[in-house]
């Protein structure tokens, strides 16, 4: 960082503020992980110097030998990992990549189901306020409030009622494995084009720890981020015969110039994805959220869907006579990080909602296991029944960075 401290203080302190803060303490936002310092070498490479509008084989500037080798490495790889027809390694995130799917394969107004925001679903899937919600006609469909799980008759039933070109599944708050076989059977009956969005379970789909959806999906979207621990960014993998509208959505449809450093930094990720001690971490991942989701459970939390299948969980307070807000913000203060979150059938503000979310991605990063998790649960626990309690929060803020310190972040020197 010599550079940058010598050319701008105050971005450097910035970064070396930041750089503490991930160190000493617990990331708990499932949607959040740490990259290797690999991935983090290609993403700050001379890469980003370049400018490749276009594909590979098929680019507007010249110089791109270099560019191309690497961009064919990201898409192989993403092929082989995720089993996958064809692959476009471009889109800048989830956002854009989800948008550029129904560029690419629907009309304006066209009738389209995806999960409500409040009931575990992203904003790309339909909210009323965004791009998709205005451009679309989305019909929502809920988790059944008793359960917290998806009712797939019922999802049956609105298909057959409302007829969409499109079902979207897969979504950023649902702490349950998806029948994504189900879905598809659902789709072919009311002849839907089925989207699935695994943006928070790649890296567990990809290694066999969930199942995936990219055997029976028409288009399947991910971000690189998350379980999968690349970089920033997104692909969409794709059956060969929507292939040619897909990449022209992307580009010159949604995009111009790819970042190809970020591409750099998503092959690295997919080949690090394929070796053996991944999928360790993909089951660690998965054995640390059941893990402390009971322990959770054990201090009289309320679990949406009482546990997990996946990496994360959703909290509902209202029990504890705390908001999300609330217990967001007095866990910042003891070095501990997750999100206010709504619940299904959230009575409250958005903003200030009932409930939090939470998971494992980045803990497991760093090798915390089962043992750590009950620290976690009990630490959240004492957070969240003594919320004003300053002097309780200062010693526990000292518990976690001593913890933090036996488990050193990826590319991260203190």
């Amino acid at each position: 960082m010599s550079a940058i401290q010598k050319q701008d203080q105050k971005i450097y302190e910035a970064i070396e503020r930041e750089k503490k803060r991930q160190a000493e303490g617990i990331e708990l936002i499932p949607s959040e992980n740490y990259t290797s310092e690999a991935v983090m070498e290609a993403c700050g490479s001379i890469l980003t110097n370049k400018y490749s509008e276009g594909y590979p084989g098929k680019r507007y500037y010249g110089g791109q030998e270099n560019i191309d080798t690497i961009e064919n490495l990201a898409i192989d790889r993403a092929k082989q990992l995720f089993g996958a027809e064809h692959v476009n390694v471009q889109p800048y995130s989830g956002s854009p990549a989800n948008t550029a799917i129904y560029f690419a394969l629907l009309e304006f107004g066209d009738t389209v189901m995806g999960l409500k925001l409040e009931h575990g679903g992203h904003i790309t899937h339909g909210l009323p306020i965004a791009f998709s919600g205005k451009a679309y006609n989305f019909v929502q469909y809920e988790v059944d409030l008793e359960t917290g799980r998806i009712d797939m008759d019922k999802v049956r039933k609105l298909a057959l009622e409302s007829k969409p070109k499109m079902i979207v599944a897969g979504y950023t708050a649902y702490p349950r494995d998806i029948e994504w076989k189900r879905f598809k059977e659902i789709a072919d009956e009311v002849g839907a084009i089925t989207m699935a969005d695994i943006s928070h379970t790649a890296g567990l789909i990809a290694t066999g720890v969930l199942e995936s959806p990219v055997p029976y999906f028409d288009v399947v979207m991910t971000t690189t981020h998350k379980t999968l621990r690349g970089p920033r960014g997104a692909i969409i993998l794709c059956k060969e015969k929507f292939a040619k509208d897909i990449d022209r959505a992307v580009f010159p449809g949604l995009q111009g110039g790819p970042h190809e450093n970020a591409i750099a930094g998503k092959a690295v990720a997919f080949h690090e994805a394929m070796r053996p001690e991944f999928k360790e971490y993909a089951e660690q991942i998965k054995k640390n959220a059941h893990h402390l989701a009971e322990e959770l459970k054990k201090h009289d939390f309320k679990l949406i869907s009482d546990g997990t299948d996946t990496h994360l969980m959703l909290v509902d307070l209202t029990n504890k006579n705390v908001t999300g807000k609330q217990a967001q913000e007095a866990l910042d203060t003891v070095g501990i990080t997750l999100n206010k979150n709504t619940i299904p059938g959230e009575p409250r503000s958005p903003f200030d909602p009932s409930g939090i979310r939470l998971g494992t991605p980045a803990v497991t990063t760093r090798g915390m296991k089962e043992s750590e998790m009950e620290k976690i649960a009990d630490w959240i626990n004492k957070v969240i029944s003594n919320i004003e309690d300053t002097d309780l929060h200062k010693q526990i803020k000292e518990e976690v960075k001593e913890m933090c310190l036996k488990f050193p972040v990826p590319g991260i020197k203190i």
